[in-house]
């Protein structure tokens, strides 16, 4: 993998309404800090979400604008990451397809999450090929890029894992080129003698030892050939580990923080739940939904004494609240000290605070959709550059080049 891809991140959002909390604290929070620290792909995924919502496609229409102006007034910056739309670079669905050519069925069936969702979206027909393939639309998504990560959370980790084998077996396919053998022998002079015998040696130290350190030092010797053209790069690449030519790169997982947001009924916060607080919601309805939450059921009267494990409101605490005012809650509920409104006031004044400033820089992108518009055109064009160079190489090495 070389440096640049090595450095790129790739993530995407099926847009099926605003976002809320649960969003922001698993996912753009962490889009946020990922835009300065990599080179950054965040993508609306509304193919996929034609997977699950092919019957009513005006939810996603309508929702693809208000999603991106959440992202943004969360913070993700069109300075820093390209900002696009799935169905606006073609080349992901061209890839998809020809990836559907090579990609054993049985791969698709074991994905954990295919029967999951099946099971938990029992009231929509997902005997659908489309429902079937998405994973490996996923995998399109991110090797149409040559992405090196991609930010999931642990049960997304067996999608990356099944992008890694597609990517294996089209390398396995595909980049043993007849004269692989010569042309890797070429790159090697290109490198100059010294360095030549460099990768050699560690490339023996590898194959016959299994020495990881010294995979390490060749692959790093490899970035620094700044006179290799990048065909030679992947060759050698590919050869130092044993195989053909490398034309897809094999991702790896980047695990995120599991999102800890939980919901106004103490359930995973979540559209399907009714227990959201969207990150654009009125403040007065922010605070009308957190002073009538459900609390524990032993407190019924302000005298009763209650237990924090049992109420949602102090799972909110668990995010929004330091050890001292957790020990304050914790001490004025069990002896009944406090109120539950007590209780709750502090997670209200946190919330409005959180999201007051992204309300704020929300309100430039709804007034102005066109600047919205602008960005998804820019990202979408510096998208398609690079997907297209990518299926370039793909198309030449099937033989669809006439």
């Amino acid at each position: 993998m070389t440096s640049e891809s090595k450095n790129r991140v790739l993530s995407g959002m099926r847009p099926t309404g605003r976002l809320h909390l649960g969003h922001y604290h698993g996912v753009l929070k962490n889009w946020v800090k990922l835009q300065y620290e990599y080179d950054c792909y965040f993508f609306v995924a509304d193919w996929h979400a034609l997977t699950t919502h092919y019957e009513e496609p005006q939810i996603i229409g309508a929702s693809v604008m208000e999603m991106v102006i959440d992202w943004l007034a969360a913070g993700v910056n069109p300075a820093n990451a390209k900002i696009f739309v799935q169905s606006e670079v073609p080349e992901h669905a061209e890839l998809h397809l020809l990836l559907s050519m090579v990609t054993p069925l049985g791969w698709l069936e074991r994905v954990p999450s295919y029967k999951d969702q099946q099971e938990r979206l029992r009231e929509r027909d997902l005997a659908t090929y489309g429902f079937l393939g998405y994973p490996l639309l996923q995998s399109a998504d991110i090797l149409i890029y040559k992405a090196g990560s991609v930010p999931v959370g642990e049960d997304q980790v067996a999608h990356v894992e099944l992008t890694r084998e597609v990517a294996r077996r089209f390398n396995h396919l595909y980049g043993r080129e007849p004269d692989f053998e010569a042309r890797v022998g070429v790159a090697i002079k290109k490198m100059g003698k010294k360095n030549a015998k460099l990768y050699k040696k560690l490339r023996k130290e590898y194959q016959e030892k299994g020495d990881q350190e010294s995979l390490g030092v060749a692959r790093a010797l490899l970035d620094g050939q700044g006179n290799l053209a990048m065909g030679d790069r992947e060759r050698l690449w590919g050869y130092l580990e044993g195989g053909g030519r490398i034309i897809l790169p094999e991702p790896e997982a980047l695990l995120t923080p599991a999102s800890k947001m939980p919901g106004l009924d103490g359930q995973k916060m979540s559209k399907s739940y009714g227990n959201t607080i969207a990150l654009r919601d009125d403040p007065r309805d922010i605070e009308q939904k957190l002073r009538t939450m459900p609390t524990d059921p032993a407190r019924a009267r302000l005298k009763d004494p209650g237990n924090p494990d049992k109420c949602p409101v102090f799972q909110l605490h668990e995010v929004y609240s330091d050890e001292n005012r957790k020990q304050w809650v914790r001490e004025g509920c069990t002896s009944a000290g406090i109120g539950c409104l007590d209780c709750k006031q502090p997670i209200i004044d946190s919330v409005l605070g959180e999201l007051a400033p992204i309300r704020e820089r929300a309100r430039e992108f709804e007034e102005d959709p066109q600047l919205v518009r602008n960005i998804l055109l820019e990202g979408g064009e510096a998208a398609r550059g690079v997907a297209e160079e990518t299926m370039d190489e793909v198309r030449s090495v099937i033989g669809l080049k006439y």
